[in-house]
């Protein structure tokens, strides 16, 4: 069951766990999703009484995430309009073709199509590609440095996912958003140190921190990037 509670202009939608245990914990998690894990003898007021109190961390931690949640996609696909790739605006220009295919030169990004409708599926395709090349390429200097804590990733693999940049799993894979190659190589760095940091330190703890901040001392810089990016 969900529970709500208003603070200030915020709306905080958690979810409560009694479990044997002897004191309340708050958990917020990277899908937004907020659990309160209580002692099975804890009251309704109590717990609400304590998310109150965390109110200003559970907030700080979902503005935290929001980091990893892509802006909504709303191109239309035509000859003129701007589209990014590696930080930088290029104008995409569809050409009807015998072939189909994609390629950019100086400031234009050329679809060549049977089908103009068949721009968005074919500029995506290209973005998966172009992100499977260079994000390997970024990453393995990275993963290289992180070999001295004893980790490295099972793999970089590629996904859509409509709420996340990057994630890393229990069994060391790091997943990265297709989308994130059209973001500048600093925020791309930002996405692979912070899923390699999480081999160190599974949970966002000051420790995580401390050792993201040591890896990559500019990442609050590429953080506010990509929250504004787009």
């Amino acid at each position: 069951m969900l529970h709500t509670l208003n603070f200030g202009s915020k709306e905080i939608v958690y979810t409560i766990l009694y479990t044997k245990r002897k004191t309340l914990g708050i958990t917020v998690n990277p899908d937004m999703g907020i659990v309160v894990k209580a002692p099975v003898e804890s009251s309704f007021e109590l717990i609400e009484a304590k998310v109150r109190k965390r109110a200003p961390w559970i907030i700080k931690q979902l503005n935290f995430f929001l980091t990893f949640y892509p802006k909504p996609n709303d191109k239309k696909y035509v000859t003129g309009e701007s589209h990014f790739y590696l930080g930088k605006q290029y104008r995409i220009e569809i050409i009807e073709d015998k072939k189909n295919e994609v390629h950019y030169k100086g400031r234009y990004i050329q679809i060549n199509t049977k089908n103009k409708n068949k721009a968005k599926e074919l500029l995506n395709d290209w973005y998966r590609i172009k992100a499977k090349e260079k994000f390997q390429a970024i990453a393995e200097p990275i993963i290289e440095k992180f070999k001295k804590y004893n980790v490295e990733p099972t793999g970089i693999y590629i996904q859509e996912m409509k709420t996340r940049w990057g994630s890393c799993t229990p069994e060391g894979k790091i997943i990265l958003n297709p989308e994130l190659v059209k973001t500048p190589k600093g925020c791309i760095e930002y996405v692979i140190i912070h899923e390699l940091c999480h081999l160190v330190h599974h949970n966002h703890t000051q420790k995580f921190f401390d050792l993201q901040t040591k890896e990559n001392p500019l990442w609050e810089r590429w953080k506010k990037k990509l929250e504004e990016f787009g």
